[in-house]
């Protein structure tokens, strides 16, 4: 029974992906999900570790641009482009970690944005001879066919990029499961506390970092393969904040906030462009609404409501479990 519980929600959840597969257009489910990924680093880093970070885009472009090197000067295989573009993530995530997990706060910040400034003006100026600047590396003739699923087209694409989302939300419940995500928690409210008890807040900070990172610059690389062309607009500045605002939109530090937030960051972007256009601006007046109406974003406002109407739904007559906190003090007063 716990078993079933424990995949319950990413079933349901994922369930409702692929309904949206057979009502909305396949790029727009596409871009839904590789979103979702993207904004699942800056997730869990700012729900679980307490950092927030403008930098994202760094690290998606990371991703984007080893898998777009491998395929347009080595290779044509867009599996092998993917696992580049992972590894080229982890590199980096890996090599600047260190230096920025010991930041706090708003210096966290501002160290990622200047990281994803140098990026992009690397990419477009720098490297220009190897990534051919604004113009980009154009893919879709670099790419071989691939058996079972061949992702160069956009139907099978998707089933591969809903698996791998699957995969990295098991991942990530199981990570806020474990010690480690407790340890994450624990980092965030109390360092002393976890110090006390043998943990180094440091090496939890930095897993963390690389983790969150690594899933970004796989977002990355998805990015490259959907599109066929990779530029430094992805890494641009101008777009830093997009990750920030979707997780705050769905709910910081909850596990179905960065898809709920995704949906509805890319439908407005997508729908609402069309007809007004300067639809950031609708999202802005949305994200303050969302913040003054709870602090919890949409997912986080639902999630309780969605749960008290399946508990009453399953058992009408069972009186609801006494809260946690509630049963602590209890237990304290007797």
């Amino acid at each position: 029974m716990s078993v079933l519980r424990w995949w319950s929600g990413l079933l349901v959840a994922f369930g409702l992906l692929i309904v949206l597969r057979f009502v909305l257009p396949l790029p727009f489910n596409n871009e839904i999900i590789i979103f979702a990924i993207y904004v699942m680093g800056c997730n869990f880093l700012l729900g679980r570790v307490g950092f927030i970070s403008f930098g994202q885009p760094a690290y998606l472009a990371a991703g984007a641009y080893g898998a777009a090197f491998y395929l347009y000067y080595f290779g044509t295989n867009p599996y092998v482009g993917i696992l580049v573009g992972i590894v080229a993530g982890l590199v980096v995530a890996a090599l600047v970690g260190p230096l920025f997990v010991r930041l706090r706060s708003d210096y966290f910040a501002l160290v990622n944005l200047a990281l994803a400034v140098i990026i992009f003006f690397m990419m477009q100026k720098m490297l220009a001879s190897v990534t051919f600047g604004d113009n980009g590396l154009e893919l879709l003739t670099r790419m071989d066919s691939t058996p079972v699923l061949d992702i160069t087209r956009p139907a099978d694409f998707w089933i591969f990029a809903f698996l791998c989302c699957f995969g990295i939300w098991a991942l990530y419940k199981y990570l806020d499961d474990s010690v480690f995500g407790a340890c994450c928690l624990a980092a965030k409210a109390n360092e002393d506390k976890l110090r006390f008890l043998g943990y180094s807040n440091y090496g939890i900070r930095l897993m963390a970092f690389v983790v969150a990172n690594t899933t970004t610059a796989f977002a990355g690389a998805l990015y490259a393969i959907h599109q066929g062309l990779v530029s430094p607009e992805m890494s641009s500045p101008a777009r830093a904040a997009d990750p920030v605002v979707v997780t705050i939109l769905g709910g910081v530090g909850t596990l179905y906030g960065p898809l709920v937030g995704s949906i509805a960051f890319v439908g407005m972007k997508d729908l609402i462009s069309k007809l007004v256009g300067h639809w950031e601006l609708i999202v802005g007046f949305l994200l303050v609404f969302v913040m003054l109406a709870g602090e919890r974003g949409i997912w986080g406002s639902l999630e309780p409501l969605l749960r008290r109407l399946v508990l009453r739904q399953g058992d009408p007559d069972k009186p609801a479990a006494p809260d946690a906190g509630a049963a602590d003090a209890g237990v304290k007063a007797r």
